[in-house]
């Protein structure tokens, strides 16, 4: 998927302007002209323009709006509506104007005769992966309804899980952030004051406080660095996201953080089996329901190891004979898949599997906030301890020298 901008004129003769994400310009030109609009000129815009724009007021588009559309859209096809009138009914009661505007688009590709899997794959930006993948299982299986069903509830555990982490990391995220503010106000306008007075006293200013003038000398005169740096860093970052090499490195190490590598790992894990529950369940093959997962399971680093399990199992190999060989799923989730295969109720333990992860990370979540507010207050702690120290080292050197003076 590509972004591109536009500039175009309405029947009346109006000129707008404006932005969307597809495929190439042929289908930039295809949802124009079902909106009623007329081309002048189609640009191609980068990846980074497209990401910031998702940002911009009414332009994005919530998870849990995906997460309602399929429900209803479920629910209204079970109760026989047609797709057209139930796609219809959504768009008019959607008040999100950048999602009304997607679920527009998407009517009218089904209305002109387009797979219903088809249109949406046109914005993977706001269906992800798991979406688009389910959707097409339910429309080649005959279980359409049942998959967006599916889809609603698998979005929801997932959107439920970052909503407690968030919860969790928003007291040390906030001591943080208002730590390092309150450290720049005293580097750049609070610490040059005293240092005048210190030095008008004269005495050896120790090691620490001097290193402490650097560094509020280098804010005052670099302060814009500040904003530059993290801008520079997240622009080479969605830059360096395009290479599989970096994002197979990145997600590698990600494991391997504290912290952070048990929320990922339960979280992978957990996605792993629901998601191939789901999709045995729909009737495809081990191996299809392994590529599709794969893709979108969220870690390159878990991406390469499923493809080559896939691989292991079209030469007729085992599931959990693959996955023990590559080290990096749990033993538990490796002898219940052996059971599956050899009883036949690999659909029945990948559902107790799913399950059970789930659990497991939502118990580490509830308890994140137990496990970083410590590590955020002794962060705090260490600041202001070096702080307070830059400025009583000089005073106590002072205050020694006015004593020795008098004896």
């Amino acid at each position: 998927m590509k972004f591109y901008s536009y500039t175009a004129v309405t029947a009346e003769g109006k000129a707008i302007s404006g932005a969307l994400e597809a495929m190439d310009e042929a289908t930039v030109e295809d949802i124009l002209a079902q909106r009623g609009l007329y081309p002048v000129r189609i640009n191609s815009g980068s990846a980074l323009w497209g990401n910031f724009t998702r940002f911009l007021p009414g332009r994005s588009v919530k998870r849990i709006e995906v997460i309602e559309f399929a429900q209803n859209l479920s629910v209204m096809l079970r109760a026989g509506i047609s797709i057209m009138s139930a796609l219809s009914d959504i768009t008019e009661t959607t008040s999100n104007p950048a999602f009304k505007e997607i679920l527009h688009d998407v009517r009218q590709s089904v209305e002109r005769g387009d797979r219903f899997t088809d249109a949406v794959e046109r914005y993977g930006s706001v269906f992800p992966g798991i979406f688009i993948s389910l959707v097409r299982v339910g429309e080649e299986t005959g279980q359409f309804e049942t998959s967006l069903a599916e889809i609603a509830e698998h979005l929801k555990k997932v959107d439920e899980v970052s909503a407690a982490i968030k919860q969790a990391m928003i007291y040390p995220v906030f001591a943080i952030t208002t730590t390092f503010g309150a450290l720049m106000f005293w580097l750049i306008y609070v610490l040059p004051k005293v240092m005048v007075t210190f030095k008008g006293l004269g005495g050896k200013v120790p090691l620490l406080t001097r290193s402490l003038m650097a560094a509020s000398d280098f804010s005052r005169k670099y302060w814009f660095l500040y904003l530059l740096i993290p801008a520079a860093a997240g622009i080479l970052f969605q830059l360096l996201k395009r290479k599989e090499l970096f994002c197979y490195q990145l997600d590698r190490i990600k494991l391997q953080l504290p912290v952070v590598k048990d929320l990922l790992y339960y979280k992978i894990i957990a996605l792993f089996a629901e998601q191939m529950h789901i999709q045995i369940r729909s009737g495809l093959t081990i191996d299809k329901s392994l590529s599709m997962v794969a893709e979108v399971i969220g870690n390159e680093y878990y991406r390469q190891s499923l493809l080559r399990v896939k691989e292991t199992v079209i030469l007729g190999g085992f599931v959990s004979e693959t996955l023990k060989t590559e080290k990096i799923y749990p033993p538990l989730l490796v002898r219940m898949i052996s059971v599956g295969e050899t009883s036949g109720t690999l659909e029945t333990q990948l559902a107790f599997l799913a399950d059970h992860y789930f659990k497991k990370l939502d118990n580490l979540s509830a308890n994140l906030g137990k496990i970083v507010e410590p590590v955020a207050i002794i962060m705090v702690g260490l600041i202001f301890a070096v702080v307070i120290l830059g400025l009583i080292l000089p005073i106590y050197g002072l205050v020694s020298q006015v004593g020795g003076g008098r004896m």
